[in-house]
């Protein structure tokens, strides 16, 4: 073998070490914060995901119709950016 040949399958097996140390560290702080978000949705007695703070109807997906991003006029354009990253509950679709 030659020497660089023991270089490279030194760097390899580092390489694969820190990817396992790093894999290790984040799975084991997701699941550590799922634990702890869990307990604070159920101290809080919290009912409803908060993904975006932007308009009411981004804020609580499931009290949201299908009107009401066009409250102001029928035509009137979506201004805000997370209106364009979700779709109405299937539930609201199916009324259609």
């Amino acid at each position: 073998m030659r020497r660089s040949d023991i270089f490279f399958a030194f760097i390899a097996i580092n390489l694969i070490l820190l990817i396992a140390f790093f894999s290790h560290s984040f799975f084991k702080q997701i699941k550590s914060d799922f634990t702890v978000q869990r307990a604070m949705v159920r101290s809080l007695g919290l009912t409803d995901l908060c993904l975006f703070t932007e308009a009411r109807y981004t804020r609580h997906l499931s009290m949201a119709d299908l009107n009401t991003p066009f409250q102001d006029y029928p035509l009137s354009f979506e201004h805000f950016p997370s209106g364009a990253l979700i779709k109405p509950p299937s539930r609201k679709t199916s009324e259609l």
